[in-house]
């Protein structure tokens, strides 16, 4: 296509939103106008379909949930008075007592203010809150913020360490709905330790955002814990960010939530209108559908053009393929949806990965995003006429030019600059894309089977880990681990069994390993 042709499918396919400032270019996208009509049926459904989810439709029949996310920022569309009370009284208490914590009237007994937060929570209750504070904090936040988002030990550790001088000014959010979790849980126990041993009691420094009689729920109020504040089983983890979840840490931030809530409602309005060209996250969709075949036969990779946005990659990972990944369709006929999501950032993935981008497996369609403040206040020249913002504009047009002209299509996604209210708005974007695209493809974009499935097999091994030690030290002789596996009623999960054996061993918890290491087979197993 010659540069006039693309000048004029540039202008026809260009989405602009004067309100917000957003802009979203599919025109790299090379789908044609038969392939967008013939789509057009699928579309109308998955609007039908959203405006049913909106009125509070069961949509997660796995759990008998509503998906009421949109709610959040809009609480007079929630189905009920009660539910739209709830919403807002949440928001209300949020700002009141993050202002009580930032201005020292609410303060730990051993000093005049808090001055940082750990943040204990796993997948949605850490992705967005980690993005948003890359994002939207201060370069002077009120209270710093460090993530424990995992059950590595030696990730605890260093978070610990780094607070071990200021534990007693820093606070605790505990972030679980069910507070069954393991890795919030084993985070919160090893925390509540650290603080023992500095002999502060928790209590005065803990947070619990849980549903409303949850484990976590009933513990923090028997402790008496600082505060607490709900997570709503409408509420998925992946679409929590603009809940509680993502609320509270970023208030203590000093982020401007409200002007997140305001972004993502406009946005929703957007996304409501029952049009393809006049609807910012049905053009997403509908590019992913003619990208990957309405099949995901190609990955999305996110390239943001501003380092405040590295981390929004790894939140749309686990919202896109989280809600996209399932074996079966809403007919239970085995399909395997999904697409696969990576991202890094612009400049620096032209010294990365954009060289197989243009010339190696063209298994991928790239977003773009792009935003044109450069920073706050005028930038110095490089060059004659030329900042380093004028550079990064260049890469980014350039990379799109050379993908395009190799065949590799592209989405581009504008942006006035980075704060609160368009970080809102982009949330609320892709939370409705996602939406789209799971109608589109019939899947249930709401429920995560095989999280729960992933879930149940490590609890199984951690019951297997309770039985093969049960037998070592019960024998108390050396042993093969054939002999332990067939001694625990366990032969056929003997590589379990060995790989069990093998970390109890690395880490001096009473079990000896002896033989060849190159030769499983060959080891005795003892005990100290």
């Amino acid at each position: 296509m010659d540069a006039t042709a693309l000048w004029q499918r540039y202008q026809k396919w260009l989405y602009f939103h004067e309100g917000l400032g957003f802009y979203l270019d599919v025109s790299r996208m090379r789908f044609d106008d038969t392939f967008v009509e013939a789509l057009q049926p699928k579309f109308e459904k998955a609007f039908a379909d959203m405006e049913e989810l909106e009125k509070g439709a069961i949509a997660n029949p796995d759990e008998n949930r509503m998906v009421g996310h949109y709610w959040l920022r809009n609480p007079s569309l929630a189905p009920t008075p009660e539910l739209q009370e709830e919403i807002v009284n949440t928001i209300e208490q949020i700002e009141t007592f993050a202002e009580k914590i930032r201005t020292g009237a609410i303060h730990p007994p051993k000093a005049s203010r808090f001055t940082d937060i750990i943040s204990i929570g796993i997948g949605g209750s850490a992705l967005g809150p980690e993005f948003v504070a890359q994002a939207l904090a201060p370069d002077f936040p009120p209270l710093g913020i460090h993530f424990i988002d995992n059950t590595d030990p030696a990730g605890i550790d260093r978070i610990l360490t780094h607070l071990r001088n200021r534990l007693s000014s820093t606070l605790v959010l505990v972030i679980s709905k069910s507070g069954g979790t393991p890795e919030p849980r084993n985070g919160m126990i090893e925390v509540k330790k650290a603080y023992a041993g500095q002999n502060l009691d928790f209590a005065n420094y803990a947070i619990a955002i849980t549903m409303p009689g949850s484990k976590l729920d009933e513990q923090a109020k028997s402790e008496g814990w600082l505060a607490r504040f709900p997570m709503f089983d409408w509420v998925g983890g992946r679409t929590s960010e603009l809940s509680a979840v993502g609320q509270v840490p970023a208030a203590l931030q000093g982020i401007d939530i409200r002007a997140m809530l305001e972004g993502a409602k406009e946005m929703d309005d957007a996304t409501r209108i029952p049009n393809i060209k006049q609807n910012p996250a049905a053009l997403l969709a509908l590019s992913w559908y003619f990208s990957g075949n309405g099949k995901g036969e190609k990955d999305m990779v996110i390239l943001p053009y501003k380092d405040s946005l590295l981390l929004f990659s790894r939140y749309l990972q686990q919202l896109v393929m989280e809600s996209l990944g399932k074996e079966k369709d809403l007919d239970g006929n085995i399909v395997h949806q999904g697409i696969a999501v990576y991202g890094n950032k612009g400049s620096t993935d032209q010294h990365a990965y954009v060289q197989q981008l243009r010339e190696g497996v063209a298994n991928f369609f790239v977003t773009f995003i792009e935003v044109l403040e450069d920073r706050k206040g005028q930038s110095p020249e490089i060059e004659t006429g030329v900042t380093s913002g004028d550079y990064l504009s260049g890469f980014l047009q350039g990379t799109r030019q050379a993908l395009y002209e190799n065949q590799r299509d592209s989405v581009t996604v504008t942006i006035p600059q980075v704060n609160s209210r368009i970080v809102g708005a982009l949330i609320a974007l892709y939370e409705r894309a996602v939406g789209f695209y799971g109608s589109l493809v019939n899947v249930n974009a709401y429920h995560q089977p095989g999280v729960e499935a992933g879930k149940k097999a490590a609890a199984a091994i951690l019951e297997l880990q309770k039985q093969v030690l049960e037998v070592i030290q019960t024998e108390k002789t050396s042993l093969s681990i054939e002999e332990i596996a067939q001694k625990a009623g366990a032969s056929d999960q003997i590589e379990a069994i060995y790989k069990i054996l093998r970390h109890l061993h690395a880490n001096q918890r009473g079990v000896v390993l002896h033989g060849d290491f190159g030769q499983p087979s060959s080891l005795k197993v003892s005990i100290t």
